[in-house]
C-alpha cells in the first residue's frame, strides 16, 4: 500500500461540481492499494498515519499526531501512486490492485478510519475528483507498506 500524506490547513474534494468532502486542519491521505495488499496492511497503515508525529508542538517541533491535534482526515483513492515510469513515456499501473480489490481495500480502510478517528471525510473511489488543498509547511510524507508475510 502506498500513501502520500499532506499536512493541510484545509482540503476538499469536488466531484462533478459538488463538494463531497472537506476538512480544516489535518491530513489529506492519498491512498493506493497495490496487488497483494491485505486488510492487515491497511490496518498497519492506518495505525501509522494516526500516530505519525508531523504536527508542530508549542515549540514548533514535529511532535504531535493528527489525533493529538484533533485534526481531520480526508481520504482519497489514487491508483496513480502505483505508476511505473522506468521505461517509456506513458506510465503503467500494473502494480496497482485490480479495481474491485482496490475498492474493497479503500472501503475497508475508510471504515476502519471512521471507527478509530473522530473526523473522516472521503473522496469517491474511481471518480474524476478535483482535490484542493493548502499544504501546511509544506509537509508531505510518502509511506509504503507491504505484507511482511509474503
Amino acid at each position: 500500500m502506498i500513501v502520500v500524506l499532506q499536512r493541510v490547513s484545509e482540503a476538499s474534494v469536488t466531484v462533478e461540481g459538488a463538494l463531497i468532502g472537506r476538512i480544516d486542519n489535518g491530513l489529506l491521505v492519498l491512498m493506493c492499494a497495490e496487488k497483494g495488499d491485505t486488510d492487515a496492511v491497511a490496518d498497519k497503515m492506518l495505525a501509522k498515519i494516526l500516530k505519525l508525529r508531523i504536527f508542530g508542538d508549542e515549540h514548533g517541533k514535529m511532535n504531535l499526531s493528527v489525533q493529538d491535534v484533533s485534526g481531520g482526515l480526508l481520504i482519497v483513492s489514487q491508483f496513480t501512486l502505483a505508476a511505473e515510469v522506468s521505461s517509456g513515456t506513458r506510465p503503467g499501473f500494473s502494480k496497482a490492485a485490480a479495481p474491485d480489490e482496490g475498492r474493497r481495500l479503500y472501503d475497508y480502510f475508510v471504515d476502519r478510519a471512521k471507527r478509530s478517528h473522530h473526523q473522516v471525510q472521503t473522496g469517491r473511489f474511481a471518480a474524476n475528483m478535483q482535490v484542493a488543498l493548502v499544504n501546511d509547511g509544506p509537509v508531505t510524507v510518502p509511506i509504503t507498506l507491504r505484507d511482511s508475510s509474503t
